[in-house]
């Protein structure tokens, strides 16, 4: 097999992982974070999070919340010690961890979304106590979609009511994982003191020394550390054995199965998303960290393990390229993230196919146009250090490229291919924003252009009507922070207006729509005409259009201007002028004239059609729903069950953890804001919750004429 790696990289392919560290909210990722920088040796003082000093939580808005808010970059060595009794996979070699920390906030789940696109593994962060939160489960469906596998660890076990068997059972149940544990903690709460290995039957003890753990010992299982190891062992083995054809042949054969070859396999099934294995331990109290980086390096792809890349010629999606790992092919990144500071303009991108070095020249497919790479940086979060090339497999930033945005394919010069982008959410809620002074206008819209080009789930526009610019995202946390960065790095101080729900409108029966624009008094008119048919679709499947116009009685020219008309005309629906969703179109007739038809004239013809339509299918108004999970000491459940209620919540469910009862409920956004304070005043500040958006419902009738007449729309 040809060699694969150039001979100018420090850290071949297969000493290469790119892992993230993902989670719910508070969870503990970034205080995990800090601890694998400390213990490989890239900080020597570890920061804590609510101390503001944690390494990968650089931003002044990070600092003082206590939030992750932007995924950060950061590159770490490990190099696994040999020890007695104890079998690694890669003992006593130099192995390079890219990580990203990615945040727990469902107002910045893009940044999680563009994160899984281009990693090879993750560590998925649970809290001991609480076991598997909402934002837990929308991280793991989106590592599912991306087909990233996963080492979970239970960290916070040295908290009140931490549980690590309750915790694998929520993951087998909750989420329906293949969950196994690999290293289980010895002892809970204060009496943690490590952990049972379980695939090598030993004791790992963490030292409390004034070294953060950095010292542990390692013994014999003892007591009924001995009958726990054993169940787990077994546990674990059938289960490999059952999902791995080798070691099931070779257990079937009755052949013994040494430490190597059961690594060897779980490895194999870890990597092929059959099997996430459980490690459990204290980030904070530094107890179980070291085993965890072993347990990456061990079951945790690298970019050579992985099925390579597959993107598509432009224009041809049936035309397949795959970009292979190997330094010496050509040159294929994805772009999967943009920032501005200091330095200018950052693209983070990761490369599958080939290197790129200074002052290589790469190509955009989507803007057909070139471009000379200037400089070449590797990230240590806030801090930059200059590199000559990145080679396959290796995560970077680029500086100073102009027409870029995520998900831009970069590739050599000879190619015309793209990778497959990551996909965002939707915004679901808006506000009005203008400058306090007249003179920032300009200096304003610069920079909230700026921001929607880094965070793909922030949009600006302006309305129409008003004149007004108009800022959407993901929630008031989310529209909070970006107002912050207009004022602390771009120096404009701005009034916000109310929060404003993203309400979207659909069909609830098919109808037919005719539209016309006809204009022939003088010189060259205007002529086209449309015949279409909407349908209601499935739910997030968007807006589908297809042409169905036999005999040529729509040019073949202007059946995309149809199109696009069509379209257009989705984006403002005719309940209360809100964006139309799920609904599929079919052209189906129309006509044209010698000299007056043209593509806009069709575009207009479509727009009248669609308007036709709408009019007859019954439309409805949609609101966004929440997930909410509220989770209060019992005295106060009743309070906040019936606050919930009257907040328009459907209570799904409740779960009881010792004396704290967890309340699942579905709410209208529309109806929590300013749930924070209501619910800390109802208990006194013991309660708290989380959200993240669950699907759209059709809005009551009553608030539908309610919301019309805020929008100036009332004709329904």
């Amino acid at each position: 097999m040809a060699n694969l790696n150039s001979p100018n990289r420090e850290y071949p392919l297969e000493r290469t992982r790119n892992i993230g560290i993902c989670a719910h909210i508070d969870a503990g990722k970034t205080t995990l974070t800090e601890r694998i920088l400390f213990y490989t040796g890239m900080i020597h003082k570890i920061g804590e999070v609510h101390d503001g000093a944690a390494t990968t939580d650089w931003m002044e808005q990070e600092k003082e919340r206590g939030i992750t808010i932007t995924s950060a970059a950061v590159t770490a060595r490990w190099k696994q010690l040999k020890e007695a009794g104890i079998f690694k996979l890669r003992e006593e070699e130099d192995i390079r961890v890219n990580i990203i920390d990615t945040p727990g906030h469902v107002d910045f789940t893009a940044e999680v979304e563009r994160s899984l696109r281009v990693l090879d593994g993750a560590i998925f962060v649970l809290c001991g106590v609480a076991g598997v939160q909402p934002q837990s489960e929308t991280v793991y469906r989106q590592a599912e979609k991306y087909s990233v596998p996963r080492i979970a660890f239970v960290n916070k076990m040295d908290r009140t009511g931490a549980n690590f068997e309750n915790v694998v059972k929520d993951v087998r149940t909750k989420l329906g994982a293949n969950a196994w544990p690999i290293l289980i903690p010895i002892g809970a709460e204060d009496n943690l003191i490590g952990q049972i290995d379980v695939v090598n039957q030993k004791a790992i003890i963490y030292s409390d020394d004034a070294m953060f753990g950095s010292k542990y010992t390692i013994r014999d299982l003892e007591g009924d550390e001995i009958a726990k190891g054993k169940e787990a062992y077994q546990g674990l083995l059938d289960e490999v054995c059952s999902q791995d054809e080798e070691l099931g042949m070779q257990f079937l054969e009755e052949k013994p199965i040494s430490i190597q070859e059961l690594k060897s396999a779980l490895r194999r099934t870890v990597i092929a998303n059959k099997i996430i294995p459980m490690a459990g331990g204290s980030a904070f109290k530094n107890k179980g960290v070291q085993y965890l980086i072993d347990a990456v390096i061990d079951y945790l792809p690298g970019p050579l393990d992985i099925e390579p890349q597959k993107g598509h010629v432009i224009d041809e999606p049936e035309n397949i390229v795959t970009a292979m790992p190997d330094d010496n092919g050509k040159f294929i990144a994805l772009g999967f993230k943009l920032w501005s500071d200091k330095f200018g303009r950052l693209v983070f991108f990761r490369v599958y196919s080939g290197c790129v070095r200074k002052g290589d020249t790469i190509y955009n497919p989507r803007t057909r146009k070139s471009e000379r790479v200037g400089r070449l940086i590797q990230i240590q979060a806030s801090v930059h250090k200059d590199i000559d090339c990145c080679y396959s497999g290796d995560i970077a930033a680029l500086v100073g490229l102009k027409d870029v945005r995520t998900g831009d394919t970069f590739c050599h010069e000879s190619l015309d291919v793209l990778l497959e982008p990551p996909t965002f959410p939707e915004p679901v809620i808006s506000m009005a924003v203008e400058p306090k002074t007249k003179a920032d206008q300009e200096k304003m819209g610069n920079a909230l252009q700026r921001l929607s080009e880094e965070d793909p789930t922030f949009f600006v526009k302006t309305d129409e009507e008003t004149g007004q610019t108009i800022i959407a995202g993901m929630g008031e946390l989310h529209l909070e922070i970006l107002c912050d960065r207009l004022k602390r790095e771009h120096k404009v101080e701005t009034n916000t207006g109310k929060p404003q729900i993203a309400y979207r409108e659909t069909l609830t029966i098919p109808a037919d729509g005719e539209g016309k624009l006809v204009k022939q008094s003088g010189g060259r008119g205007q002529y086209g005409h449309v015949v279409l048919k909407v349908f209601p679709s499935e739910k997030g499947k968007g807006v589908t259009v297809d042409n169905k116009v036999v005999g040529g009685t729509i040019p073949k020219e202007f059946i995309n201007p149809a199109k696009a008309g069509c379209i257009e005309a989705t984006l403002n629906g005719i309940i209360a002028g809100y964006p139309v969703i799920d609904i599929h179109i079919d052209l189906v007739d129309g006509s044209s004239h010698d000299v007056d038809s043209n593509e806009n004239a069709f575009k207009m013809a479509a727009i009248f059609a669609m308007k036709d339509a709408l009019k007859k299918a019954k439309c409805i108004l949609l609101e966004p729903i929440m997930a909410v999970e509220a989770s209060t000491p019992e005295d106060y459940q009743g309070d906040i069950m019936g606050d919930l209620n009257r907040r328009r919540g459907k209570i799904q469910g409740i779960d009881t953890r010792g004396t704290t009862a967890i309340i699942r409920t579905e709410v209208p956004l529309a109806e929590m804001f300013g749930y924070s304070t209501a619910i800390r005043t109802l208990s006194s500040g013991r309660a708290s919750y989380s959200m993240q958006p669950s699907h759209f419902e059709q809005v009551p009738n009553n608030i539908v004429e309610q919301i019309s007449e805020q929008r100036g729309t009332k004709n329904a």
